[in-house]
């Protein structure tokens, strides 16, 4: 089948793969001609495992161009990928989606399956459907589709080809989408999970929601550990062997960041409001996510006291490990508290870049090695693999103090102590 993804971010490039890898040939577009010019020259903008490959695999299938005249014009399927972020007041921002619907407007002259693959708030696809309309494309040339991606950044390759779930949310009566969408993922063996337009929408914002409500449970119930000496990876494991709850996200930490997560959450609470509905749950998760950094920072100066002067290495930037995305990341929202204790701060991480405010007081360290040279403490702020695995004696040789944060409880505290570390979790017992 021909296909048209209508930008080419994370979730347009992971779509643009898997879709070419499936046998499709896909035309990808974006607007940014830098972005296009990096794409054609196969570099690939952003850091995610396996994207690289599969790109450069079926580059016969894929066309990166600026032209959506042309890609909509060619192909059956069109998926809208572009962003959605969010304004001041959480409230998602359809700047970009409504440029879509301004490009397929002057486009469609034959029919189309249009496929919303972008995270947008309830009642955005049908707003798309009234909008293609109003502006003069006939009804019976096109159809849409809501079909929310659930990709975890640094397996998102992985999750499009072996997803849990396919959701399709369709217009009553439209029998035209379902056999079309079948034929698209042909190939993957996800069930398919058919709701309404915007059923398929809620299904994305509560999934997300639900996985942060976990997220910032774990997190206070740290904090209640920690008043009563208890670890909590024995209270996350022995939940987390029930059945009806799960081991996934039970790690406590700094808490969730990433791209998703905090958008969806500001995204989801500010439908329900505009409906006059209170969320108290999803106050409640953005508001443990808010603090935790405040509850590390406090068990920081119950050891160090005071900081000025004093070389503070952050190990990790981005949001997760296996990602270059920094955006809400709570290692970022760390170094930013940290700026204003006037110490000597460095960061490192094997992808990911500071952003430009940062670097008015923190180094971005080139190589581990210096990040670790003589530092007074190190904080592990982001789980990759790389620093989980270090040689934990030759850096308490080259560290100058001996005390390690661990922002990720990933670490085991008696081997730390063994070294010869001070080690702070949170709620270790």
């Amino acid at each position: 089948m021909n296909i048209c993804v209508l930008g080419a971010g994370y979730v347009g490039l992971t779509t643009t793969a898997v879709l070419a890898e499936l046998g499709h040939d896909v035309i990808c577009i974006d607007k940014d001609p830098d972005k296009i010019k990096q794409l054609r020259q196969k570099k690939i903008p952003i850091y995610e495992p396996g994207l690289r490959e599969l790109i450069e695999n079926n580059s016969q299938r894929i066309t990166f161009c600026t032209d959506s005249y042309k890609g909509i014009l060619k192909s059956d399927a069109i998926f809208i990928a572009v962003g959605t972020p969010s304004d001041q007041d959480g409230k998602p921002d359809l700047t970009y989606v409504l440029s879509v619907i301004e490009d397929l407007s002057k486009t469609i002259i034959s029919y189309k399956t249009v496929i919303t693959k972008s995270t947008v708030p309830p009642g955005t696809n049908e707003m798309i459907e009234l909008l293609l309309m109003k502006k003069g494309v006939k009804r019976k040339y096109f159809d849409i589709v809501s079909n929310p991606e659930f990709l975890r950044e640094g397996s998102a390759v992985y999750d499009m080809l072996h997803g849990d779930k396919t959701v399709i949310g369709l217009k009553k009566n439209d029998s035209r989408s379902l056999p079309v969408m079948r034929e698209i993922y042909n190939g993957i063996k996800a069930p398919f999970i058919v709701t309404s337009l915007t059923g398929a929408e809620l299904i994305k914002y509560a999934n997300n929601a639900f996985l942060a409500t976990k997220i910032s449970f774990i997190n206070e119930m740290s904090r209640i550990c920690e008043a009563y000496g208890v670890d909590i990876t024995e209270i996350s494991k022995g939940i987390g062997a029930d059945p009806r709850i799960g081991p996934q996200f039970l790690q406590a930490g700094l808490g969730y960041g990433g791209s998703c997560f905090p958008k969806d959450l500001q995204a989801l609470y500010y439908a329900a409001v505009s409906k006059n509905v209170t969320a108290q749950i999803l106050q409640a998760v953005q508001s443990v996510n808010e603090t935790q950094i405040d509850f590390y920072m406090k068990k920081l100066f119950a050891v160090m006291h005071d900081l000025r002067g004093k070389k503070i290495t952050v190990l990790g930037i981005s949001f997760k490990p296996n990602t270059d995305d920094t955006r809400y990341s709570r290692a970022i929202a760390l170094i930013e508290k940290l700026m204003n204790q006037d110490c000597r701060l460095f960061a490192y991480d094997p992808k990911a870049r500071l952003p430009e405010h940062v670097l008015e007081k923190a180094t971005q360290a080139e190589t581990l090695e210096e990040s670790i040279d003589q530092a007074d403490c190190l904080i592990l702020a982001t789980e990759w693999d790389e620093f989980i695995q270090l040689d934990w004696q030759y850096v308490k040789e080259k560290m100058k103090g001996n005390i390690i944060v661990d922002g990720r409880n990933c670490l085991e505290p008696d081997k730390m102590k063994a070294l010869g570390f001070e080690y702070i979790g949170v709620g270790r017992g």
